[in-house]
């Protein structure tokens, strides 16, 4: 008897530990990258969205938020990686962009990004967002764009962009969202708003899945800003690519080629006939020799 109670504790012990393990796997490597489904506070967070200077290339769908800062290396990924696939599927992509707070007297934006932020919360400016992130933040110097730095409404719009985000941030923190950039928020099927704090890769595939966007996106067959698609030429080494034709013989005239469309034939040269030998003259043969007669008396 005692052993069998020793074994049943054992066993006990046993399966506990493993159910353990279990929700901390399912909690690690699954639950902690899903969406949240927002239940509190839908009204004032679409209001806040609404009411942002958001920036789009078009598209006319179902609209899909992706908030954060210029120098997050996850959003710059997200947005090259996943908005083509979210427009294949007909997702309106937009993008808020706000410049960080100073956070213990060290300032976390340069004078170069809040004139940008702040011109582009003004024009909601789609082609001066694509060459600001085509250009390393190092070299980017806003040129051209009015220093925000100095200026009492640019200064009070940039502000604008730090107060949706910290709103933002204590609203979704309510739906049990640790806030992290890119911060994506959306509506699926039935109507419910939606949030991923997609800083991670794992995360990418239930917002596509929600929406029904693909996992891959051929590269466009047209060109795209005016920079046309690579052309496979044949013996590229694609598996697309043909061998070259067979080409017919060039026809010739008197066993001369004929010369190529557009280019003038070289004038024929006839060979001049060749002289005939002048026979050597006939020599005189020789004349015979007088013999001397000596006559001996």
């Amino acid at each position: 008897m005692r052993r069998f109670f020793v074994w049943s504790a054992l066993a006990a012990l046993i399966g506990l530990v493993l159910a353990i393990a279990g929700v901390w796997a399912y909690q690690h490597f699954y639950a902690r990258f899903q969406p949240v489904t927002v239940t509190q506070n839908q009204g004032a967070i679409q209001n806040l969205l609404d009411e942002s200077s958001w920036l789009s290339s078009g598209g006319g769908g179902e609209p899909l938020y992706i908030i954060g800062y210029r120098d997050s290396a996850a959003m710059q990924r997200y947005e090259q990686e996943e908005a083509p696939k979210l427009r294949a599927a007909g997702v309106e992509v937009r993008i808020v962009v706000f410049a960080r707070p100073d956070r213990e007297g060290l300032s976390q934006s340069t004078a170069a990004e809040r004139a940008t932020v702040a011109e582009l919360w003004l024009t909601r400016d789609w082609t001066l967002y694509q060459r600001w992130t085509a250009t390393p933040s190092n070299n980017w110097t806003a040129a051209g764009i009015p220093a925000a730095d100095g200026s009492l409404a640019r200064t009070a719009v940039v502000d604008a962009g730090r107060a949706f985000a910290a709103q933002l941030s204590e609203y979704l923190g309510g739906a049990g969202l640790r806030t992290r950039y890119p911060l994506i928020i959306w509506r699926d099927r039935e109507g419910f708003m939606k949030a991923c704090a997609c800083s991670d890769s794992r995360s990418w595939a239930f917002v596509r899945d929600d929406l029904g966007a693909p996992d891959r996106v051929e590269p466009p067959s047209v060109a795209v800003d005016g920079v046309p698609p690579p052309v496979a030429y044949p013996g590229d080494g694609s598996p697309e690519s043909l061998p070259y034709p067979t080409l017919p013989p060039v026809p010739s005239v008197s066993g001369q080629p004929l010369p190529a469309p557009g280019v003038t034939p070289a004038p024929e040269v006839t060979p001049a006939p060749a002289r005939p030998a002048a026979p050597p003259a006939p020599r005189k043969a020789p004349e015979p020799k007088k013999s001397e007669d000596t006559t001996f008396f």
